[in-house]
């Protein structure tokens, strides 16, 4: 080492040695850091995944709720329908009980009439003399 070409080469080495010491190091680091993000990336996956089939399940339940809708709507309607329909037959029944009303009502008062103009004849005949109306009679010419 004639030219002191030594110790620079003796520095250089020992620059080389800690710049080997510090990309050991940080290669060291990048592992770790690339392993937690492997890891981290595999843990976002798996809740990804429970998540989707979360998703597709409440997808699922949605579904079949609004069929229950559906249903429960055309049961409502149904019912609907035929509750109408007994109230309109309840209905038709009691205007036919009123017509018939009327009629035993018109019945009864043409009966009366019919009564009371035959009876009327005979209770006169009963009630008035013989002489009482031939004054009255008389009284008239």
């Amino acid at each position: 080492m004639a030219f002191g070409f030594g110790k620079n080469i003796a520095v250089l080495e020992s620059k080389f040695e800690m710049y080997e010491n510090l990309s050991k190091e940080m290669l060291d680091k990048l592992e770790r850091a690339v392993t937690s993000i492997s890891e981290n990336s595999n843990k976002i996956s798996v809740i990804l995944e429970r998540h989707e089939n979360k998703l597709e399940e409440s997808e699922k339940t949605d579904a079949l709720l609004l069929k229950m809708l559906d249903e429960v709507k055309e049961e409502n309607n149904r019912d609907h329908k035929e509750v109408k329909e007994r109230i309109n037959k309840i209905e038709e029944k009691i205007q036919e009980l009123s017509k018939f009303r009327w009629q035993i009502g018109g019945v009864i008062i043409v009966a009366s009439l019919i009564i009371g103009a035959a009876t009327s004849g005979i209770t006169s005949k009963l009630l008035t003399s013989a002489a009482s109306a031939d004054t009255i009679m008389e009284q008239i010419k």
